[in-house]
């Protein structure tokens, strides 16, 4: 296996279709393929892509040859939404340099069903550290599923800590949960709203409390106003910068201090989620 033990790039993006961004024709996917330029720009080592979206059969041959032509330097591994899990939901993918040689896995962890058949979980598995991308249920409107959302978070709580007994641990992804007050621009207005409430927020701090590290506050501190998410229902959210950050990269606590840089990547005018990069000394 050929490793990289210098400095590492990784970023992440919630691109909400996968499809949309490579054949769409609105001004939304001229949108999202510029997103796409400048992810190719950043020459970053792993690329993790959530909310893609595709069938259970994965990329088409279309697909695959418009990943090819914008990174030509990588191959991917993908998981999707399967039965009985709706079609065309959630989904991952992970791109990473052809000279990296993971083990990939797709693992299931026992979440309420049907998560574990949604397509949620990447991991890759290197001699010297675990690479995880997650795109973690929603609560839904009304809280439908903050029940299920509970245990998933427990579930894969559990789950990132076993890697870390193991080897240190990166993981990334749309963690649908705005930690602290300071992460959303309207903390008041949104108490009971998916993805602030309490109960999503604890399970967040429990996760980090098993051994990890939000490395963008562990850089920044308690900056406000820095957002990877702007809901595009709300035309002037992202004017106005009314956003949330949802979107995260953690490492093991011991990888903390290798830390280079952890970042929102612009996304231009496009609302949604913003790309996050990490730079790292990867462990020897």
């Amino acid at each position: 296996m050929i490793e990289r033990c210098d400095e590492m790039r990784f970023i992440s993006w919630n691109i909400d279709s996968l499809n949309a961004a490579l054949t769409g024709t609105s001004a939304r996917s001229d949108l999202s393929r510029l997103v796409l330029e400048t992810i190719r720009q950043a020459d970053a080592d792993i690329i993790a892509i959530q909310e893609t979206k595709l069938s259970a059969n994965g990329p088409t041959a279309k697909h695959e040859a418009a990943l090819g032509s914008l990174f030509p330097a990588y191959t991917y591994a993908w998981t999707s939404s399967r039965d009985p899990a709706r079609k065309g939901y959630a989904g991952n993918m992970v791109l990473y340099k052809k000279d990296l040689s993971p083990r990939i896995s797709y693992p299931a962890i026992g979440a309420p069903a049907p998560m574990d058949q949604e397509g949620r979980l990447i991991t890759l598995e290197f001699d010297t550290f675990y690479f995880n991308q997650v795109y973690t249920p929603n609560a839904g409107n009304g809280l439908v599923r903050l029940a299920d959302r509970q245990v998933w978070d427990q579930q894969y709580a559990g789950y990132l800590s076993g890697l870390d007994q193991d080897k240190p641990v990166i993981a990334t992804g749309d963690f649908n949960v705005a930690h602290k007050e300071i992460d959303l621009a309207h903390p008041e207005a949104n108490r009971r709203s998916p993805g602030f409430t309490d109960e999503e927020r604890a399970g967040f701090t429990a996760l980090l409390d098993k051994g990890f590290v939000d490395s963008f506050r562990y850089l920044h501190g308690d900056v406000t106003g820095a957002y990877t998410w702007w809901a595009q229902r709300v035309k002037t959210s992202k004017i106005n910068n009314s956003g949330w950050r949802i979107d995260y990269f953690l490492v093991s606590d011991r990888l903390k201090d290798r830390v280079i840089s952890s970042e929102m990547v612009s996304s231009g005018d496009r609302q949604d989620h913003a790309p996050i990069l990490l730079e790292i000394d990867a462990p020897a």
